[in-house]
């Protein structure tokens, strides 16, 4: 059973069969948003994303970043990413048209920020996500 579905602008449609959502900056104890900070982050999702589900390629949708404060720290302007961050699993039918639709689908592992904890559906989801080249970065597999 999936989660919900999203409407690519391509016109597929995907499955979100797993989601994950934590909070951008939680447990941050000291320092401030910058980009050192942030491009850590960024990488420390990708490998949770990849070691959670080894099986599907990993994409990152690149975050909006923003800079309420121009004046610079020592590591730099603050920086803000979106404050939720998400991991999510999506499947589809077979990118392959040439495979077996009942014994094959595609899957990736997608890495986004967004604003709010709502789940992304139908074509309401962001267009940042409904834009994902799923036929470049999606890998098929056999049930």
């Amino acid at each position: 059973m999936s989660l919900s579905r999203i409407a690519l602008s391509s016109g597929r449609s995907i499955e979100l069969t797993e989601l994950r959502m934590s909070s951008t900056y939680g447990g941050m104890l000291e320092g401030y948003p910058c980009k050192p900070i942030n491009d850590m982050k960024v990488r420390s999702l990708q490998r949770q994303a990849e070691r959670a589900f080894p099986s599907a390629p990993v994409h990152l949708v690149s975050p909006s970043r923003e800079y309420p404060d121009r004046a610079a720290g020592v590591f730099g302007p603050v920086e803000v990413l979106p404050a939720v961050a998400c991991i999510g699993a999506f499947r589809s039918t077979a990118v392959t048209v040439e495979l077996d639709p009942v014994l094959h689908r595609s899957a990736l592992t997608v890495i986004w920020f967004q604003t709010g904890l709502d789940v992304p559906s139908g074509k309401d989801a962001d267009l940042v996500l409904r834009g994902i080249r799923w036929e470049e970065l999606a890998q098929d597999h056999e049930l």
